[in-house]
Formats: C-alpha cells, structure tokens, sequence
C-alpha cells in the first residue's frame, strides 16, 4: 500500500503538487518511486526555465527503468531541489519530502485538472 499525502493534488502521471501560495512545489508520488525501484538520478530543469503543464520537465533514471517528469501545471522554475543531484535516493526514502521542483504558477486553475488525495487513492487501484 502506497503512502499518499492528503491535502496535495495528483497527475495521472504520479506527480504530487503542493501547493503554496502562486507557487506549485512538485515531487512524484510514493506509488511511482515504488514503481521505479531504487532511483539513481533525477533530471531537473535550471531555474528560470520555464514548463508546461503535461509536458515534460526532467526525468527520473532507476535500476529499472527511466521516467520522464510531466509537470502538472505551467509556469516558471523558481527552486530545484539541489540535495537530489547528490542524493536521488531521497526520493525513494521520503517521497513527499524530497520535492524536484518549485514553480510559481502562470495559471493556477490548472489545478482543478488533478485529482485529490482519494481521487488519485482510486486511480491508482488502492
């Protein structure tokens, strides 16, 4: 059984959103890093750049497998999260506390899109 966090929004793509304020934190769920297996690498975009909501905006590499990152809303990188070029593992360890990517938010009603936390509990078959 996968943890899933309440209070945050899901991608069908097993991203997480957090949202504060105009500024959407991203991470991937407790579901996808298990699917993934042990992660070895997290690609990040640099800050500044800017991503589209369900277009690509990294990719996480595992013993298995190599996922691309699809970014849940539009807008601009503000922060990556610096500790997973040293340590992807974080992702495996702590799921929601190991975030990729901040991004302040050019459309917030984007959000309306994901799912919430029993949304995402059913879509994921649990």
């Amino acid at each position: 059984m996968s943890k899933i966090a309440e209070g945050l929004k899901y991608s069908e793509s097993h991203e997480w959103v957090k949202v504060e304020g105009n500024i959407a934190v991203i991470g991937v769920s407790d579901y996808a890093q298990k699917e993934m297996g042990d992660i070895t690498y997290v690609d990040m975009p640099d800050v500044d750049d800017t991503v589209d909501a369900g277009e690509e905006f990294g990719a996480l590499e595992s013993v298995k497998a190599s996922s691309d990152l699809i970014s849940p809303v539009s807008g601009t990188v503000v922060e990556v999260n610096e500790e997973l070029e040293d340590a992807p593992e974080k992702v495996n360890e702590d799921a929601f506390g190991s975030w990729i990517i901040k991004v302040e938010m050019s459309d917030a009603s984007e959000l309306d899109a994901l799912m919430d936390a029993a949304a995402y509990k059913a879509f994921i078959g649990e």
